[in-house]
Formats: C-alpha cells, sequence, structure tokens
C-alpha cells in the first residue's frame, strides 16, 4: 500500500510539473510578466530584481519541466525530491502572500490556459506540497524505470528540447496562443458582459485627517466623523468582484477621443503593437516602415498602439520613418495582445486574422486576409 501511494505520488507531481512547466514556458514572457508583478513596489517591493524577471522566468519553468521528468524517470530521485520539496515550498509561500494580503489576483501558475483565484493557486500548492512530502517521506521507493545510461540521455532530452522551446518562441510567437486576443476572436465581442452576469458589489471608503492621522469612514460612519476632520481621499473596496470580460481596458485613444468602434468596423486594419518604444527591439522597429507601405499599397489602414507619451512617439516616428498614426492603450493590454515588442496584428472588422512577431514579418499574407471571415 504505501508503494502505490508513492508511485501514485510520483505520477501525479511529475506529470502536473511537466503540463505546469510546459504551459508557462509555452509563454515565458507572460510568466516574466507575472514576476515583475511579484517583485513590484505594492508586493514585495524588489524592484532591483524586475530586469531579471525573463531571465527567471525561462530557469524557474524549464526547472519545472526537467524536474518532473527526473522524477517519472526516477533521475537522482533524493535530489529531485529535495528540488522539488524547496521549490512547492516557496510557490506556497507565494500564492497564500498572494492570497492573503490580495495583491497579485492570478499566480500564472497555468499561465493563460487557466486561470486560478489566489486562493485556488494556495490550494493546488497545498495538494501537491502534501504529495510531494509522501515523496520526501518515502525516497527510496522511488528507483530508476532504465538504467543509469537510459535515464541520463531521457533528462538530457528533456532540457535540451525546454531550452529549444524556450529559444522558438522568445524570437516568434507562442506556440499555442491561449489569450483572449488570439487569432480568431472578436475583440468586441470579448469585451461584451452577457445579460444577467454578476456584478461588483462596491463599498466607498472616505479617508479623513482626524487628529492628524489618517482614518477610514464607510458611508454609514460619516454621520459619526468627527467635528474638524479633514477630508483627504475616497477610495473604492470591492467586496464582491463582478463578471470581468476578457477583453478590458482596451482603447484606442488619440488626442483624448476613443476611436476603437470606429477602427474595429474596418475590413482591412494592420496595427503595430508596441507597448513601449523605449523598450522596442530596433531592428524589428526598422521592418515597419517597409510593412506599413506594402499594406498601404494592398488597401489596408495601418495605424500603431502604445502606451508611451507625445514625445517617445514623435521621435519613433523620425528615427524609424513611420507615416503612421499613434492610438494610446494600457500597456497591460498591449502586453496581452502580443509579446514580442514590436508585433504587428491583421484585423477584419474587430477580428483578429493574423498576429506576427517582429521576426516573421515575411509571413504576413496580406492580399486577402480580410476576405472569408
Amino acid at each position: 500500500m504505501k508503494n502505490f501511494i508513492t508511485q501514485f505520488s510520483r505520477l501525479f507531481v511529475g506529470v502536473l510539473f511537466i503540463i505546469s512547466g510546459l504551459i508557462k514556458l509555452n509563454d515565458p514572457v507572460g510568466f516574466s510578466y507575472k514576476l515583475a508583478e511579484y517583485f513590484s513596489e505594492p508586493v514585495f517591493n524588489m524592484p532591483f530584481l524586475e530586469p531579471l524577471a525573463l531571465g527567471l522566468a525561462i530557469f524557474l519553468v524549464i526547472l519545472e519541466v526537467v524536474l518532473g521528468v527526473m522524477l517519472l524517470v526516477g533521475y537522482k530521485s533524493k535530489l529531485t525530491i529535495w528540488a522539488l520539496l524547496l521549490l512547492i515550498v516557496f510557490f506556497t509561500f507565494l500564492t497564500f502572500y498572494s492570497a492573503y494580503f490580495d495583491v497579485v489576483k492570478d499566480c500564472g501558475c497555468f499561465g493563460d490556459a487557466l486561470h486560478l483565484t489566489p486562493w485556488q493557486s494556495f490550494t493546488k500548492d497545498v495538494v501537491l506540497l502534501f504529495f510531494i512530502l509522501i515523496l520526501f517521506i518515502n525516497k527510496k521507493l522511488v528507483k530508476p524505470l532504465f538504467s543509469k545510461a537510459v535515464t541520463n540521455i531521457l533528462t538530457l532530452i528533456s532540457i535540451v528540447l525546454c531550452v529549444f522551446m524556450a529559444v522558438w518562441v522568445l524570437n516568434h510567437n507562442p506556440i499555442k496562443d491561449f489569450r483572449p486576443f488570439k487569432v480568431g476572436n472578436n475583440i468586441e465581442k470579448g469585451m461584451e458582459i452577457p445579460e444577467g452576469a454578476p456584478k461588483s458589489v462596491v463599498e466607498m471608503i472616505f479617508i479623513y485627517k482626524v487628529n492628524g492621522v489618517d482614518k477610514e469612514f464607510t458611508e454609514k460612519d460619516l454621520m459619526n466623523i468627527p467635528e474638524g476632520a479633514v477630508f483627504v481621499d475616497r477610495k473604492d473596496k470591492v467586496i464582491t468582484e463582478g463578471y470581468v470580460p476578457p477583453i478590458h481596458d482596451f482603447t484606442m485613444t488619440k488626442d483624448d477621443s476613443d476611436y476603437k468602434e470606429e477602427l474595429l468596423k474596418e475590413p482591412k486594419l494592420l496595427v503595430f503593437v508596441t507597448y513601449d518604444l523605449t523598450k522596442s527591439n530596433p531592428e524589428g522597429m526598422q521592418k515597419l516602415a517597409k510593412v506599413s507601405q506594402d499594406a498601404k499599397a494592398k488597401g489596408y489602414k495601418v495605424i500603431a498602439m502604445t502606451a508611451s507619451g507625445a514625445d517617445e512617439i514623435a521621435k519613433a516616428k523620425k528615427q524609424y520613418n513611420l507615416d503612421t498614426d499613434f492610438y494610446f492603450c494600457d500597456a497591460t493590454t498591449l502586453k496581452t495582445i502580443e509579446r514580442a515588442n514590436p508585433s504587428i496584428v491583421v484585423l477584419h472588422k474587430g477580428t483578429v486574422v493574423q498576429k506576427v512577431h517582429y521576426n516573421d514579418v515575411d509571413d504576413l499574407k496580406l492580399s486577402d486576409v480580410a476576405y472569408g471571415i
């Protein structure tokens, strides 16, 4: 019975680590954004680690997959189980911190393929911790499935394949797109709120300075505010989260006007997406002028979307010879649309028909992508 429980734990933990790791390895840039959120000031206040987020993301997801493989094949089982235990203790701490202090809404454990609430993520890690502790207690029962040579080769192959996959998706697009802006999805439909969907319950909190100290009062407490108190601020506290559409905070703003309704009706719209022009890849930016010229010749309306300011936009247009109107959109939304900076998205009446990394501009199909949808 002990051996059966141990082998079940081995299979369960190994497979789950491989699946979780591969999903994040499919989109390491997205996972790096999540790590950067943990490093940010509101969470752990470790901004010096933010520039390292992508490297850490790649290391962690490859480690996750390889440890799962090592556990299944029985490669250096004691070392593997120790590593799994330390890793799950670290992840359990992160997910508990996120859930208890309500600072990170989604840990990114399964990327965009499966969104878990903070407490669901914590529960998942507790379950994994339980099974890994079983493996830790019964380490002697976790034996290699194959000869030492075969086990070594399988482990090495897993490392090589993971590195190859990481390099590939970093220089192209994720192999499988789980985001709400994936090819085939309509942006306007993604912003819709179904009839009867639950609405958020929000409580207004009023902050007053009382005897030099900021104190919070609800609407019910307003009659009890001490005389002489000075109003400081007002904030909204979400009591119950309502339905949030897959696509939100999406704008196409220019000169203080939002043109998304107009632009999302265009039958041929080509969009350059660059969330931060100061961080855009120079080689990628240099390709955009040629793409814009070819697209306009075939009847496409060409625009760019960014979260950068007017000065950065003017500098980029001059530096890269871009005769293109820039529209503002939230940086987080632009990062969700596409991971490459810059990247190219082709729309037909609001439906995404093609997305390409700046390394793949030769794959653009501009002659007939806007038809037959």
